[in-house]
């Protein structure tokens, strides 16, 4: 992806709101499932990760497991919460 591209990905997902959470259960098939189908709706979803939902491991590790889960793109984390993209 261009940097061109990537940053008015960037810009779009400023403005919008979680709409879903990772919780204590962390990355299940079922939470994948979801953000899968959050993805073909809408392409760009930001998702919100509780302190919980990390279990020790980083909010990059767990981010990143669930880019792979839903074969998407994580496109960029801020503080607990990534944004994801999928073409």
């Amino acid at each position: 992806m261009d940097k061109k591209r990537l940053y008015k990905l960037k810009s779009d997902a400023a403005l919008l709101d979680p709409v879903m959470q990772v919780g204590k259960n962390g990355v299940t098939e079922m939470l994948a499932d979801e953000l899968k189908g959050q993805l073909k709706k809408m392409r760009l979803v930001k998702v919100k990760f509780l302190r919980s939902a990390t279990d020790g491991a980083g909010i990059e590790q767990v981010a990143q497991q669930l880019s792979q889960a839903t074969k998407s793109e994580l496109i960029e984390i801020r503080g607990r919460t990534a944004v994801y993209f999928k073409r």
